[in-house]
Formats: C-alpha cells, sequence, structure tokens
C-alpha cells in the first residue's frame, strides 16, 4: 500500500477506475485485475522449447524471456515479441504470452525473445514504448558479439531474419518499434526487420471511425479518457503512439522497417475496426512492403490466448507461421 501520508489521498477512495483493467485509488494504490501467478522459465513438457530469463538493465529492472525450439541447432530467425495488456497488465512471464510463445516457437522453429516493459500508471507511458527500444536494441547488439552477451541470442540468432511481433498492446509496440527501427542506422550491427506481425492491435485517434460513430460512442470516450490515464503527458489520441497516422505522425508509418506486415484483427473485438483501419492506412501510407490482413470471423480480442487449439486459432497460426517462413 502506498501511505496515505505520502500521498495525501485516501486509500479508499477510487481516482480512476477502468474495470476490468486496472483501478486506481487517490492515494495512489493501484488495484490490477486478470493478475494471473507468473510461469517460471524452463522446460515446457508439452512441446520441448526451453526458455530463460535474462536481464538487460539492471537499474530499471528490465529483463527478457529467451525462448529456443527443442534441439536448436544452426542459425534461427530472431521473433522479439511484446506482450498485450493495455499497458497496465501482462508480462513476458504470464501464462497468455509464456504458453503462446512456446507453441509458437516449437511450431515455426525460431529463436524468440519477450521483451518485458514497465507498467502505467506507476510508469505512465512512453515508459513501455522507451523500455521495448532498449531491449530491441540489446537483442541488436548481439549481431556483431558486443554488449552484455546472451549465449542463445550469439549462437543461435539469425540477425538477417528478424521480426517484430505483439497482440493487443504488444501489436501497438511493434508497430512503433517498426518506425523507430527504420531509421537509418537505429539498430546496433546495422540489424534490419524482415517483417512485423500485428495482432489485434490497440490504436485510436480522436476522429471516430467504424462503429466509434454510432454505437461506439461511449467507448470511445472512455478509450481518450484511458489514454490520458496512461500517458497523462500525451496531447491526445492523435499522439502518434496512439494514432500512427496522425499529423503529429508526420508520415513516420510509410518508413516502417520490413518487407512484409501482417495485421491480424477479430470480427468481434472491439478494437477490430482499428485494426482495418490501420491496414488500410498502412497500405495507402506510401508503405514500400507487403501489407497482408487476416480477420478471424467470430473470434474476439485475443482469443488465441484463451482457446488456443480452436479453429480459427489454428487458422491464425498458420498464416503467422506462413508469414515467418516466406
Amino acid at each position: 500500500l502506498v501511505p496515505m501520508a505520502a500521498t495525501g489521498g485516501s486509500d479508499e477512495e477510487v481516482h480512476f477506475d477502468f474495470f476490468p483493467l486496472v483501478r486506481q485509488y487517490k492515494s495512489g494504490r493501484v488495484e490490477r485485475f486478470f493478475n494471473f501467478p507468473p510461469i517460471p522459465a524452463g522446460v515446457d513438457p508439452a512441446t520441448g522449447v526451453v526458455s530463460r530469463d535474462v536481464v538487460i538493465d539492471p537499474a530499471n529492472g528490465l529483463w527478457a524471456r529467451v525462448f529456443l525450439p527443442p534441439g536448436a541447432a544452426g542459425k534461427l530467425p530472431v521473433l522479439v515479441y511484446f506482450h498485450g495488456g493495455a499497458y497496465v497488465i501482462g508480462s513476458a512471464s504470464d501464462p497468455m504470452t509464456h504458453n503462446y510463445l512456446n507453441g509458437l516457437v516449437a511450431a515455426a522453429n525460431v529463436l524468440a525473445v519477450a521483451l518485458e516493459y514497465r507498467l502505467a500508471p506507476e510508469h505512465p507511458l512512453p515508459a513501455a514504448y522507451d523500455d521495448s527500444w532498449e531491449g530491441l536494441k540489446w537483442v541488436a547488439s548481439h549481431a556483431t558479439g558486443g554488449g552484455a552477451a546472451e549465449p542463445w541470442l550469439l549462437d543461435h540468432g539469425d540477425f538477417s531474419r528478424v521480426f517484430l511481433a505483439g497482440g493487443s498492446a504488444g501489436g501497438t509496440i511493434a508497430h512503433v518499434m517498426a518506425v523507430r527501427a527504420g531509421e537509418r542506422g537505429a539498430l546496433p550491427g546495422g540489424v534490419g526487420i524482415k517483417g512485423v506481425i500485428v495482432v489485434h492491435p490497440y490504436f485510436s485517434g480522436a476522429a471516430e471511425i467504424g462503429k466509434e460513430a454510432t454505437t461506439g460512442k461511449a467507448e470511445k470516450a472512455k478509450a481518450d479518457a484511458f489514454w490520458r490515464f496512461l500517458y497523462p503527458g500525451s496531447p491526445g489520441l492523435d499522439d502518434p503512439l496512439s494514432n500512427p497516422f496522425s499529423e503529429a505522425a508526420g508520415g513516420s508509418a510509410a518508413r516502417i522497417a520490413g518487407d512484409r506486415v501482417l495485421v491480424c484483427v477479430a470480427e468481434k473485438d472491439g478494437l477490430r475496426d482499428r485494426g482495418v483501419w490501420y491496414y488500410e492506412n498502412l497500405k495507402a501510407s506510401g508503405y514500400g512492403g507487403e501489407v497482408e490482413l487476416l480477420e478471424s470471423m467470430d473470434e474476439d480480442h485475443v482469443f488465441y490466448c484463451m482457446k488456443p487449439r480452436c479453429e480459427k486459432a489454428i487458422e491464425l497460426q498458420d498464416r503467422i507461421l506462413s508469414f515467418l517462413r516466406k
């Protein structure tokens, strides 16, 4: 608990309420929901994938979980993954992220790095983006064998085949990291990005689109309030970190790294329209690569984590595998 004397607020009086994700009291105390116990790194008995945790920056607690497929030999594509959770919940060690990556790593035969980042509101945005960028630079630093070296990355990472991926807020982070990586010489060792996988992304914007203009007005208002909660210093929903096609973004979407982008949406997801909007605007932005769209019909937000063996989850997995192997 945060001492009331230190904050001058009541420990029972609600300041911000964004149930079922997070609630903050006037004392500063934060209550999170969907708090699943973390899964320790190690050998996954179902897939044979082995994982371990690596500290990237002891100063701010930045760390990553690295996954290797069973019988890993030689150089493998590197998948850098950003977990979801609306920037307020989730972790590289939570069951949804850990189990999902075990399955993907085994099926795709890739080396995956799930980057941890600090959560709002204790660490307001852009902390999650800045942490993710530091983590991505750390991964890329292994291309030349420099920095705080992680042996699995040195031994097995093929840095000519680096992919970025993420779900929900992690999908948004993957886009922003691709923008930053698209700047000449941005990553150590001249490392480039082969492709970007953006799953059920959490984008927004001041102008209403799709259902936001009709049945979704209340949700849109809540989204605006939530963004300001996550990022008190932000100018609002047209911040480039929320709206990659706003005037403030300066056309940066057209300069994202990678030859290909796969955008995945779910029909019943409240973020579905924004995902399609992202796909359509990226195609029209002047980006020179290939942009693909997969819509999972009759499914909701990040359904593939809750129902990994359902038909549509298998279809999504197959599309991602095809994207990684192309």
